[in-house]
């Protein structure tokens, strides 16, 4: 992809429909080898640029799922004991039991790769795979140090073994929901872009590529209702996620167009917390259908 217009038809070739800005922060980090990283509410298709870009590329995705507690042996590497206890019982029932024997069961041979170790090693194969970082932001701050200092150089030092270095860079996408803030030093490594919810002719293309089969006026009708949505006080607005679930949930109820009574059987599917939907129905299911004025 040579410029910013391939990235943006290679992105709509694979059903992502994009802004321009991010077609732009996407050429710039795989051609200057950099980070890219997303930040945005939850559901606004972070998670899904990895996963195109991986297609696109036709390259592995390796997905680190962050999440509180994760730590170096869940991210990187970790032993797999139960070989090496056979192993060492094995030495000992030969009764042959050498200082070598014991060394080579902390071999590269008796080691887990986690997603960090497996992007590195990825390259030594001749492939640029897609690490996906994903939701950094429920991680604790010790973890994001350690990935400061790997996304530096591109490398694991493991102490048994030694460093094992990237040839060249992965592609490196890390997102974020932004509910802590991530450390500037960080972001300072890495091409940063804010995908924000898509306005209401954005959304309707967006369903309409992904689920083909739903009609344009009722794709319109979910666009205009997610707008007011969003625009209200909600604990937990709605993502383009939740506009395609609706979308497809609407599609298995055989709709061609939304009702306030279809809309207000399905809120279920769009809206996750029932304070979320006691105060849409005080004000009437009715206003998500409301011309917009």
């Amino acid at each position: 992809m040579n410029d910013v217009d391939e990235v943006l038809e290679a992105l709509t070739s694979e059903q992502y429909v994009a802004e321009r800005s991010l077609g732009v922060a996407v050429h710039l980090a795989l051609e200057m080898g950099k980070p890219l990283f997303l930040e945005g509410e939850a559901g606004v298709g972070k998670t899904e640029v990895a996963k195109v870009l991986a297609s696109i590329l036709e390259t592995p995705l390796i997905r680190l799922q962050c999440y509180e507690g994760l730590d170096v042996g869940h991210a990187v590497y970790e032993w797999d004991y139960p070989r090496q206890m056979l192993a060492i019982r094995l030495i000992e029932a030969r009764g042959e039991g050498t200082h070598a024997d014991v060394t080579d069961i902390m071999s590269r041979d008796y080691l887990i790769a986690r997603p960090l170790l497996q992007a590195v090693e990825a390259t030594a194969k001749g492939q640029r795979p897609v690490l996906l970082i994903d939701e950094l932001d429920r991680a604790d701050e010790e973890f994001e140090a350690y990935l400061l200092e790997m996304l530096s150089d591109f490398q694991v030092t493991i102490p048994e073994i030694g460093t094992i270095a990237a040839e060249h860079p992965p592609v490196v996408i890390l997102t974020s929901n932004r509910t802590r803030e991530i450390h500037d030093a960080l972001k300072r490594r890495c091409i940063y872009h804010w995908i924000d919810y898509p306005d209401f002719d954005r959304e309707v293309q967006i369903v309409l590529r992904k689920i083909p089969d739903v009609p344009t006026e009722l794709a319109a009708d979910l666009a205009r209702a997610m707008e007011k949505l969003r625009s209200m006080d909600l604990f937990k607005p709605p993502g383009v996620a939740e506009t395609l679930d609706w979308a497809a949930a609407l599609g298995v109820l055989g709709a061609q167009r939304l009702s306030p009574e279809l809309a207000d059987d399905t809120l279920g599917v769009i809206l996750k917390y029932q304070e979320d939907i006691e105060r849409l129905r005080a004000g009437g299911v009715e206003q998500l259908l409301a011309p917009a004025g």
